[in-house]
Parts: C-alpha cells; structure tokens; sequence
C-alpha cells in the first residue's frame, strides 16, 4: 500500500462509504466525474458545427478547424503539462487546470469571431488535460488487485463524458443556442473544481527530474518499451477512425438526405454511451485474462463496426439511420475496451513514471484524433461519407494487425 493510499484510509470517517476496490466512494464519483466533464469540453462543438458555420458566418471547411485545434491543444496539453503529475502534487495541478478550462470555456461562449473561438478552443484542450492527471491518479490510489477495475470505473466516467456530451451540447444548442453550452460547461468545471478541493487528497512526487529532463525522459520511455510503443500506434490507429466519425456526423445528418440538427446528432452520443458502460467489465477481464486479449478483441470489433457502415449507401435513408446506431455502439465499445486495456497494460511498467507513461500514450491518441478531424472534413467534402467509413476501417484494420502481431 503507497502512503497516499494510506493517507485516505486513515482520513475515511467512520461513516463513509467504501467500495469494494477500497476507495470511498465519493472519492471514486469524484474521480470519474471529474474525468468525465473535463474531457467533455473537447467535444461540446462537435454537433454544434452544422449550426454554428452559419451563424458567425464561415465555411463548413472553417468551422472544422474547431475540432481540430480543440484535439490539438489537448495533445499538446498532454504532452508538455501532463508529466508534471509525476513531478509536482495532482491535486494543485487538478485544481489549476480546472481554473484555467472554466475561464476558457466562459471566453468561448462570449466569443465575437471565429479567430476568439479557435483561440478559446485551443486552450480548452491544453485544460482539459485535467482528465489526465486524474486518471493516473485514481491509479495511484487503487490497490494493485483492483487497478483494472479502478481505472475502468474512472474511465467510464470519462467515455461518457465524452459520448454523453454530444448528447447535451445538442440539446441545449437545440434549445439555448451554442453561446449557452459552453456557459453549462464553465459552471460544471467550477463544480468538478470545488469536489476536488475538498476530497482529493496530496499526491507525493515520484521524481525530482527538472521540467526538461522530465519531457526528455518522455523519449526514453518511448525507447525502453516496447509494450508502451505498441499501444500507443494501436490506439492512435484506433483514434483516426473514431474521431473522422464524430466530426463529421452532425454535418453528414445536416444534409442530404437526413435535414436533421444538431439535437439528433447529438443524440447518436447515446448509442455510443451504451459501450461506455461497459468500461468496468472490461476493467476485469483484463484483470482476469490479461489485457493484450482484450487489445485484440476490442480492435476486431471496431473493425467490423467501421465496416459495416459501409452499407449504408444500399439502404433507406431510416435504415442507414438504425445503421450507424448500431455501428456506434459497436465501434466505441471497441474503442474504449481497447483503451482501457491499454492502460492497465502502461500503468504496470512504471509505477514512479505513470503520469509520463500516460502522457506517452495519449499525446499519440490526441494528435491521432487531430488527424482524424483534419483527414475526414477534407475527405467528406471532396468524397463523401463514404470516404469517411473507409478512412475509419482502415485505420482500424492496422490497429487490429498490430495487436495481432505482438
């Protein structure tokens, strides 16, 4: 048991309520909310991109810049702030960031022209980051026989916070307009802020390496595992796919044939939450029968969900509708079984470098989503959504070869 572990045990009143992975469980509400909103502020735009082009008066080419300097900034973000976590206390670097996400994101919803929005945008990612340093720090409060379970349980509040936002920014764009969206996230970040200064508790250093020898040793890390090399190209293989889905979904339904706002797009987020659910079993089987497994068995299944959306062009407009629910729900289960498997497998390597490890492996997602973003809009404009469904197959068939091969 770590002294941080033991520090929280000896704090729990008698009253409070544990769970079975020995973590109270306001703590483990707080963890995984706090994961969840934080990450959700990347993806509040998303369905928002049909409505919002037209009215601050831009092309469908230029409002998917948002998207993509939104990913950006969070790969950045997650690569030059998120090795801090092994270095200074999780618990300032939470709350700071926090600070700085709500301040951005009030800024976006006060946004006169495209230039403040992308600006705002931009530091939304480089903030959001917040949801990296608490992941590995539910890690590092887990027992090591529950890390998986643990891990999984905080990371089904971040896969729904980012399906699930799809969902409300809709909504709320539907009915408020997007202005008020980014306002509802500012003020859930402040509530996320005060949660976590009032129940996380102070994070130990796990190194004293000064700030750039500490991004330096993000390349040694890199070459030293090969574990940590797989699963960041397999899950930025992954990531592609996932995301030239999401940014291009509420401009396909904006158009022909489907005429549908951002409300419905946003309400495929649903669909895609169903796999999220799953996040914990998943965290058990890989605690159970190893993670590489599940890497297998995950990218298999968001190959064969990618894929079928290839069909779509062959059917009804409401039955490519019922197509790509389907799809949905099948390609973020794999996606996010595959992620969290990915995890457990980094988490182990290193116990003093997991916030590095973590930022190893994400920064490769995040600049994988960025891509994404950045392939699909071009491709849809050019081809078509059929050129997006098969942007995301491919990319998903190499993830699933590399795991074959390792």
């Amino acid at each position: 048991m770590t002294s941080i572990q033991a520090t929280v045990g000896k704090n729990l009143a008698p009253t409070t309520s544990v769970s079975t992975t020995g973590l109270p469980l306001p703590l483990t509400f707080t963890l995984a909310s706090g994961a969840g909103l934080a990450v959700a502020a990347l993806y509040y735009n998303q369905p928002m991109l049909g409505a919002l082009g037209p009215d601050i008066g831009v092309s469908t080419q230029s409002i998917g810049l948002l998207p993509t300097l939104t990913q950006l900034g969070y790969a950045l973000g997650i690569l030059f702030l998120a090795p801090l976590g092994d270095r200074h206390d999780r618990r300032r670097i939470i709350l700071a960031k926090a600070i700085i996400l709500l301040t951005a994101l009030l800024l976006a919803a006060l946004s006169p022209s495209l230039g403040t929005l992308l600006a705002a945008s931009l530091v939304i990612g480089l903030s959001a980051t917040m949801a990296q340093d608490i992941v590995p720090a539910a890690a590092t409060l887990a027992p090591e026989a529950h890390r998986g379970k643990i891990v999984g349980t905080v990371m089904t509040g971040l896969l729904l916070g980012i399906l699930l936002s799809r969902v409300v920014s809709g909504f709320v764009a539907e009915i408020l307009g997007w202005r008020a969206m980014f306002a509802v996230a500012a003020v859930s970040i402040a509530f996320v802020a005060l949660a976590a200064w009032r129940q996380l508790p102070r994070f130990e250093a796990t190194t004293h390496l000064p700030y750039f020898a500490l991004l330096r040793s993000l390349g040694a890390l890199w070459k030293q595992h090969a574990a940590l090399r797989r699963a960041t190209w397999a899950q930025g293989l992954l990531s592609i796919g996932f995301s030239a889905f999401w940014s291009t979904l509420a401009v396909m339904l904006h158009g022909e044939p489907f005429h549908l706002g951002a409300a419905a797009a946003g309400a495929f987020g649903l669909a895609g939450a169903a796999g999220a659910l799953a996040a914990p079993v998943v965290g058990r089987i890989a605690d159970r029968h190893g993670a590489p497994l599940v890497t297998r068995l995950g990218a298999g299944l968001t190959v064969v969900s990618f894929a079928m959306m290839g069909l779509a062009p062959l059917m009804a407009p409401s039955a490519q509708l019922w197509l790509l629910a389907a799809s949905a729900i099948g390609f973020d289960l794999g996606f996010q079984a595959t992620l969290i498997a990915h995890q457990t497998i980094i988490y182990g390597i290193d116990a003093s470098a997991r916030s590095r490890l973590n930022a190893v492996l994400f920064t490769g997602v995040f600049i994988s989503m960025a891509a994404g973003s950045a392939l699909a809009a071009p491709l849809f404009a050019q081809f078509g959504w059929v050129a997006v469904t098969v942007l995301a197959a491919a990319s998903a068939l190499a993830a699933l070869v590399l795991r074959l091969r390792s």
